[in-house]
């Protein structure tokens, strides 16, 4: 009788230790949320040595993705407007695929009127954390010390916190929210949160660099 009381009372103390958990995780999501949504919409894009796009998948054609196509676009507006003089195209070739992201971005750049000879490619990436690992690489042959970073609103805030730590100076160049269809957006910013749970967890227990695409 004793020990079903006391079991009583130990499984009610913890359905209430994870309530209250549970509770406090949802709080940190929903501040985590709105953190994420306004950061991405902050441009704060200044002169800088160089401007780098940050990949994403092609088509099954070859041709760039909608999200490729709006940063590469993106970029070749700040490059246009004095931002830089140069421009990295960062993404390896995908599963499936004959061509790398960074030469379809290079491929949208030139169409755009951007000159060949100010567009750098790196072709070894395959997640936001080798695209700043790979960019850092061209940046310093180059001599370049500073750059802007163009990515999309939903992405930004991971990917600016993964430059950081890679040590590499740089500003926002976000891609206008606007240009994603909220489908989309919904679908990619939801995916972030949990990137977010990932980046996290990588950086406390000090992980290596992984080529996983979500990361």
């Amino acid at each position: 009788m004793k020990f079903d009381i006391f079991s009583r009372k130990w499984v009610k103390r913890v359905i209430i230790f994870l309530g209250i958990s549970l509770g406090i995780w949802a709080g940190m999501i929903i501040i985590l949320a709105i953190h994420l949504f306004r950061y991405g919409d902050v441009i704060t894009a200044e002169p800088s040595d160089v401007i780098i796009v940050l990949g994403s998948g092609l088509r099954r054609d070859g041709r760039a993705g909608d999200a490729l196509w709006r940063r590469s676009l993106w970029a070749s507006r700040l490059y246009q407007q004095g931002y830089a003089d140069a421009i990295i195209c960062t993404g390896g070739i995908g599963r499936g695929q004959t061509r790398s992201e960074s030469d379809a971005c290079r491929a949208i750049l030139i169409d755009e009127g951007v000159p060949a000879d100010a567009i750098f490619i790196e072709e070894k990436s395959h997640s936001t954390e080798e695209n700043a690992r790979y960019a850092q690489e061209i940046m310093t042959e180059q001599g370049f010390q500073s750059a802007i970073l163009v990515t999309d609103s939903f992405h930004m805030l991971r990917a600016s916190w993964i430059f950081d730590q890679q040590g590499i100076a740089h500003t926002r160049g976000t891609v206008p929210r606007d240009w994603v269809a909220r489908r989309f957006f919904i679908q990619h910013f939801a995916r972030e949160i949990i990137a977010l749970h990932w980046q996290a967890f990588k950086t406390f227990f000090n992980l290596p660099v992984s080529n996983i695409p979500f990361s």
